[in-house]
């Protein structure tokens, strides 16, 4: 066999965001599965690594954004700002930049997109609901407004063009759950990887809105909608659950935040320049 052929499924990846929290660990967990990835973010990356390309990038920039995804065959996108924020910065991050992203690849011929939404899409349903895929958006921030604006427009290019996307409505992605809420939306960093692996490698996923969590002993999501992605995750929020005690009654109906799926989202906009 000829030594400089490669053995990885894709040649060059994007991965956009890739100074943030969830960039920082996907930045070498998709290394095996392309030659060259790609990252891109408007912070400071550090140096490139073997196998790595670093392009500094502001989303908002149209010609940069194209430019970006040249020579590209698949994108997760990560990128934009994940907290509430004032509508202008959401704006321009956030519904500017997937736009970007979307038309860029539209215009490579780039077939897929993983698209990093949030359950701040639907953060507005009660704790006491429990919804799957097909069930109306309901934000509960202008961020989870710009998360549904990228899945609607991921639709779009799909419906138009045949770009296909997973949608990723990620729960609370971090080391451990650090409130009694993240009990139900926590998704390990193994988890992640498992699940955007399924969205990556699946032969056709069309478009695909998935509930990105682990597999916790409550949950308010139904993903049997996406069953055809087999994603299948190994952890659970169980081993966390001493770190929170039940006291007293939980959620507490003067506490807004704890009885919707979106916790202190629903009370932390609008907010202004």
């Amino acid at each position: 066999m000829n030594a400089n052929v490669s053995e990885k499924p894709f040649h060059r990846i994007l991965l956009t965001g890739a100074a943030g929290g969830l960039g920082k660990i996907l930045r070498e967990k998709l290394k095996p599965w392309a030659d060259i990835i790609r990252l891109s973010d408007i912070s400071d990356m550090g140096e490139a690594a073997e196998g790595e390309e670093i392009v500094q990038c502001n989303l908002a920039d149209k010609k940069a954004v194209n430019d970006l995804v040249k020579d590209t065959e698949l994108i997760l996108h990560f990128g934009g700002i994940s907290v509430e924020a004032p509508f202008e910065d959401i704006l321009s991050a956030n519904i500017q930049g997937t736009y970007n992203i979307y038309e860029a690849a539209h215009l490579h011929a780039v077939k897929r997109v993983i698209f990093a939404s949030s359950n701040h899409a639907i953060g507005f349903y009660k704790t006491t609901e429990h919804i799957d895929a097909d069930d109306p958006v309901r934000p509960d921030s202008m961020y989870g407004i710009s998360k549904c604006f990228g899945e609607n427009l991921s639709r779009y290019y799909f419906d138009r063009f045949g770009l296909e996307t997973v949608c990723v409505r990620i729960g609370s992605s971090f080391p451990a759950p650090n409130n009694r809420r993240m009990l139900t939306t926590y998704l390990s960093y193994d988890d992640l990887v498992r699940l955007l692996h399924s969205a990556v490698f699946t032969p056709k996923v069309g478009h695909t809105i998935v509930f990105g969590m682990s597999n916790n002993p409550s949950s308010w999501w139904d993903n049997r909608k996406a069953a055809h992605l087999g994603y299948q995750p190994q952890d659970s929020s169980i081993a966390f659950q001493h770190l929170f005690p039940p006291s007293g009654d939980y959620p507490d109906a003067e506490d807004i935040g704890a009885n919707y799926h979106g916790g202190s989202f629903i009370t932390s906009g609008p907010q202004y320049k």
